[in-house]
C-alpha cells in the first residue's frame, strides 16, 4: 500500500472516530435538552420540591450544588495547587517522589461509592459533622485533588527551561521565579484542570448521598446568619444537591409529575455546568491578561 492512500485511509478513520465521538455527545445532550427545556421557568428554578404534589421546583438543589462547588473549590484549589508546585518544582527524584506520584494514582481511581463510605465513617461519624456541605465538600476533595496536583505538576513541567534559567539569570528567587514566571505560562492549563474538577463537583451523587444527605431543611434566603440552621450559608447543615436529587426523583418520586422534574432538572445540571465552563474559561482569559500582559490566551 502507497504511503498516501495508508495517510488517507487512516485520517479517514481518525476523523470518522471523531465524528462518531462528537455525534454521541450531541444526541446525549440533546435529548437530555429537549426533554427538559420545556418545564424549567423561574418558579422551576426558585420554588422548593414537592414530594406529593406537582409542581415542585429545584431551587434549593440548584443552590446546594453551587454552594457546594464553591466550598470544594475553596478547598481544593490551595492544596492541589501547592502540591503540584511541590512535586514540580521542590520534590527531589526518589523513592519518596514516586510514592507520592503512586497515591495521587491509586487516590484518583477510587470508586465514587468507595469515598462516599470512607465520608461516613470518618468525617461524618469520627469528625461528628454530620451530614452537611462541609462532609461534602471534604469527600469531594478526595476526588479532585488528584487530578488538581496532576495537572498542576505537568504544567509547570511544560513551560520551557528557558524562561526559568533567564529568571535565575536576572538573580530572581526560585519562590519569584514560580509565581511571576511559570505560573502565568501554567495558568491556561490549571485552569482547564480546575474546570475538569469542579464538572464532577456536579455530576457527583453516590459520594454525597453518604456525606452531604438526601434532604435539605427549609431554607430562609432572608437569612444570611451562617451559624442559622435554616440560613443557605450555613456549611453544617444537609443539602440534598442537583444530582442527588435527579437519582431520587427517578427512585422514588411520588408526584405525578416525578418524571418531568427529573427531566427539567437534568436539563438545569446540563446548563449549569455548561455555563460554569464558558464563565470560567473567560475569567482565566482575563487573569492570564492581567498577569502577561498579553491580549489572547491559548
Amino acid at each position: 500500500m502507497k504511503p498516501r492512500t495508508a495517510d488517507k485511509i487512516a485520517t479517514a478513520i481518525i476523523v470518522t472516530f471523531a465524528l462518531l465521538i462528537v455525534a454521541i455527545l450531541v444526541g446525549l445532550l440533546g435529548y437530555i435538552l429537549i426533554r427538559g427545556m420545556s418545564h424549567i421557568s423561574w418558579d422551576f428554578l426558585t420554588s422548593a420540591p414537592q414530594k406529593i404534589r406537582a409542581g415542585g421546583g429545584v431551587g434549593p438543589q440548584l443552590f446546594n450544588s453551587l454552594f457546594l462547588l464553591v466550598l470544594t473549590l475553596i478547598i481544593t484549589i490551595p492544596l492541589g495547587l501547592g502540591a503540584g508546585i511541590f512535586m514540580a518544582e521542590y520534590a527531589r527524584p526518589g523513592r519518596l517522589t514516586n510514592f507520592i506520584r503512586l497515591v495521587v494514582e491509586v487516590l484518583s481511581s477510587f470508586p465514587s461509592i468507595i469515598v462516599g463510605l470512607f465520608g461516613l465513617l470518618l468525617i461524618v461519624n469520627t469528625f461528628n459533622l454530620g451530614f452537611s456541605l462541609i462532609s461534602g465538600a471534604l469527600a469531594l476533595t478526595f476526588f479532585n485533588l488528584p487530578l488538581m496536583v496532576r495537572i498542576t505538576e505537568q504544567a509547570f513541567r511544560t513551560v520551557p527551561k528557558q524562561q526559568k534559567e533567564a529568571g535565575f539569570a536576572l538573580g530572581l528567587s526560585k519562590w519569584k521565579i514560580v509565581t511571576s514566571v511559570l505560573l502565568p505560562v501554567a495558568l491556561p492549563t490549571i485552569i482547564t484542570g480546575t474546570i475538569l474538577s469542579a464538572g464532577r463537583v456536579f455530576g457527583e451523587a453516590a459520594a454525597l448521598m453518604f456525606t452531604a444527605g438526601m434532604s435539605s431543611p427549609r431554607l430562609d434566603f432572608s437569612n444570611w446568619n451562617p451559624l442559622s440552621p435554616s440560613s443557605p450559608l450555613n456549611p453544617f447543615r444537609p443539602a440534598e444537591t442537583l444530582a442527588v436529587h435527579i437519582w431520587k426523583v427517578n427512585s422514588e418520586g411520588l408526584a405525578p409529575d416525578a418524571l418531568q422534574i427529573a427531566a427539567g432538572a437534568s436539563a438545569v445540571l446540563v446548563l449549569t455546568v455548561l455555563i460554569f465552563n464558558l464563565a470560567a474559561r473567560y475569567f482565566g482569559r482575563f487573569i492570564y491578561r492581567k498577569l502577561t500582559a498579553s491580549k489572547r490566551m491559548n
